[in-house]
């Protein structure tokens, strides 16, 4: 019975559409993980999903996305991530990955000043999002993280 945060789904929909590859690296075990997916996204929109009962060390160590990485084929530099938490924020930024947060009321008093962007969500047309701190002024007054945003964003990290 978890929903997805707002904006989650738009941004999967609008990245997929525009031929971006997604994939997801969560903490949780893969049973786990399929339930919330299934229940709220079409698995095949995710070219991997990794979970922590994949790998030998879970997060804040960088290998459920090392593992990622490695599967999709991919430099960290060619990816942007979404995490929630300063443990995830942790192994992206060990794996080599600039990070977008999206705090919220339980991780909102988290240190996340290695993101380059942290928001209170996503934001959608009825949800506008609120940028709490970021690296990039030319994402600093957004209303929504959409694909645009992102590709802003990674372009000044890669």
């Amino acid at each position: 019975s978890i929903p997805l945060r707002i904006g989650v789904k738009r941004l999967m929909r609008e990245a997929r559409e525009a031929g971006i590859r997604l994939a997801v690296a969560t903490t949780s075990a893969l049973p786990n993980a399929m339930a919330l997916i299934e229940k709220h996204l079409d698995p095949d929109w995710l070219e991997v999903i990794g979970a922590g009962d994949m790998v030998a060390n879970k997060k804040p160590a960088p290998d459920i996305y090392q593992y990622v990485l490695q599967e999709m084929q991919l430099s960290p530099q060619d990816c942007l991530v979404l995490e929630d938490s300063q443990a995830g924020l942790q192994s992206a930024t060990a794996a080599g990955l600039p990070t977008v947060v999206t705090a919220n009321e339980y991780t909102q008093n988290q240190d996340f000043r290695d993101a380059k962007l942290v928001l209170n969500h996503l934001g959608d047309d009825q949800h506008p999002c609120t940028v709490l701190a970021t690296q990039v002024d030319a994402i600093a007054n957004i209303d929504c993280f959409d694909v645009e945003a992102a590709r802003k964003l990674h372009a000044t990290v890669s």
